[in-house]
């Protein structure tokens, strides 16, 4: 084929109309009798917002990029670049496309995008299973020694080393071991393992089969989450491809190693991503956590010896045997190494997956693949990292590095790569609040500071927010926090106290004013709002009196704004449309 025609279809693809997209390019490529000489590629997300992103190689232009195609497009992209030589500028991908990749260094991601994830083939060109077959001429422990010596932790959230979790786990006495893949993402905004799973579903086969030869392993299991049916379909035909090729099965590729995977759903549990409550859910029980020790490379499924990781640590295994331990420990800093994956969110100009080398500073990521704040007018605020779990960064730590350890240091957590942005017009109470009310619903109920702790904790944190705060609520919530952080059964009651005890920390005035002065600061608290155009800052420029569903605006050209309290609803709409924060 001359031609290559590449669509991203992944979840962030389809949902924007790929799939008519690509039903289109048929259509007109027959229609220019060009079918032939063109080959469709039907490629899963490569990470920024952009969608439907269509990328067009020719050997005279190479590859010219374009985003936001709507089928309407089509006709012309097909007419003037693909028969006439012509590319379609005002279509193509402008600055913020070459900004959001320019500081990425991407080694789990190499491939979303640029492969079919439903074509092994796609896979096997670019040193697909590769890995694998150099493993098979080695011993295990050898394996397990490239592994630790890479410096490979685990990128779910607790950073453990992944070498010294399998060498454990081989050294373990057990009738059967067993791998499993979590790919159990519950984190709010996070969709690393999904864009993974849907672009480049191999990596992570290819990474289990590797573990398994390494520990001693003949079964495995990928726990994914329902809610993500395309990952499971590609899942689905990934594993069926690989066994057609012998790379999963009996005696795979003619050794002694004999390897196989199964596919387990998860009905959604937000607990179910510990890895204890996640055995308890394969094992058909209610996924709920168990005490560590013994921890599951000793005591695991089925009580037998069990090594659990996460797609992106999977993913990388492949990329660390075929160049080296030292090639990937030369990547990142002396304790983090290689590169982390961040679901960038919120208040952003370029939103998407991030993958860029740990010790990169928080500052870098933002200003750089982000392209620095939405509204430039309101500012940066705070950056949530670790997901609902994690800790509310402020500006004046925004040069601190992403690893593990300067991470917790400030109060967050790396997690499993959630990373929400947010600008000035945030109430750091209420995103607390939020936060929590989110633990609060998904835990297990298992241990009393999880059951009892978190929820009377959200009841003081609305009460604050309702204007009934009281200043001993300051020091019960810190005396709260601090005690299910030391006292809880699992990962999720120890980390879940982080977001009240970073905006704390760091946001304390906020707490102040909500219960001193019965105010929010950032016009968030609906209770606390008084609904009037402050005239210091309000600018005549009408945006409120437009968005108002109630007419509870009077305005008129070159006049301030007025409320009228009788009829306004409290709604908040003319708060979100002002720009200024020129309503009280």
């Amino acid at each position: 084929m001359e031609i290559k025609i590449l669509i991203c279809m992944g979840t962030s693809g389809i949902s924007a109309g790929a799939e008519k997209v690509e039903s289109v390019f048929r259509k007109q490529l027959k229609l220019q009798k060009l079918i032939d000489k063109c080959q469709i590629v039907k490629t899963g997300d490569r990470g920024l917002f952009r969608d439907v992103l269509v990328d067009v190689i020719t050997p005279e232009l190479g590859r010219i990029i374009y985003e936001y195609i709507k089928p309407v497009n089509v006709p012309e992209i097909v007419q003037k670049h693909i028969l006439h030589g012509r590319p379609v500028q005002k279509l193509q991908a402008g600055k913020d496309y070459e900004q959001f990749f320019a500081g990425q260094n991407r080694i789990v991601l190499s491939n979303c995008g640029q492969i079919d994830p439903e074509n092994i083939d796609d896979y096997i060109a670019g040193d697909g299973y590769k890995a694998l077959k150099d493993v098979l001429a080695l011993a295990p422990e050898q394996v397990v020694e490239e592994i630790k010596e890479s410096g490979l932790r685990g990128r779910g959230g607790a950073g453990f080393s992944t070498g010294l979790k399998w060498e454990l786990c081989r050294n373990a006495q057990g009738r059967e071991k067993y791998i499993v893949c979590n790919a159990d993402e519950g984190d709010p905004g996070a969709f690393m393992d999904r864009s993974v799973l849907e672009g480049d579903p191999h990596s992570v086969i290819e990474g289990m089969i590797i573990a398994g030869y390494a520990v001693g392993a003949c079964k495995a299991y990928i726990y994914c989450r329902a809610e993500y049916p395309l990952a499971l379909e590609r899942l689905k035909k990934a594993i069926a491809q690989a066994r057609k090729r012998a790379f999963l099965g009996e005696h795979i590729l003619d050794s002694n190693l004999s390897f196989d995977i199964e596919i387990k759903q998860g009905a959604g549990a937000f607990v179910c991503g510990e890895e204890t409550a996640l055995i308890a859910s394969i094992e058909g029980h209610r996924g709920i956590p168990r005490p560590r020790p013994p921890f599951p490379t000793r005591h695991g499924l089925w009580c037998e010896p069990t090594v659990i990781n996460n797609v992106e640590t999977l993913a990388n295994i492949r990329h660390i045997i075929l160049k080296g331990a030292e090639w990937f420990s030369s990547v990142g800093t002396d304790t983090s190494k290689g590169t982390k994956v961040f679901a960038l969110a919120g208040k952003v100009r370029n939103t998407g997956l991030v993958e860029v080398p740990m010790g990169t500073t928080i500052r870098e990521l933002i200003y750089g693949p982000g392209g620095g704040m939405a509204n430039k007018k309101i500012g940066f605020k705070s950056v949530q990292l670790g997901g609902p779990s994690g800790g509310c960064i402020p500006e004046r730590l925004l040069d601190t590095p992403i690893d593990y350890e300067s991470i917790n240091k400030a109060g967050a957590i790396m997690g499993s790569g959630g990373m929400i942005v947010m600008d000035q017009r945030t109430c750091m109470v209420d995103i607390a609040k939020f936060f929590l009310d989110f633990t609060v619903e998904e835990s297990c109920g298992k241990c009393v500071p999880c059951r009892i702790g978190l929820k009377r904790m959200l009841e003081v944190l609305e009460e604050i927010t309702e204007g009934a705060g009281l200043q001993e609520h300051i020091t019960f919530l810190e005396e709260m926090g601090t005690a299910i952080k030391n006292t809880a059964l699992c990962g999720l009651g120890n980390t879940a106290p982080n977001p009240v005890l970073t905006t704390l920390k760091y946001f304390l005035d906020e707490y102040r004013a909500h219960i001193e002065n019965k105010v929010c600061l950032s016009r968030v608290c609906t209770k606390l709002i008084k609904f009037e155009v402050d005239k210091d800052r309000c600018v005549k420029c009408g945006q409120c009196y437009n968005v108002c569903p109630v007419g509870a605006i009077d305005w008129n050209k070159k006049e301030y704004a007025k409320i009228n309290n009788a009829k306004c609803v409290k709604c908040k709409a003319c708060l979100n449309a002002c720009e200024f924060m020129a309503i009280q």
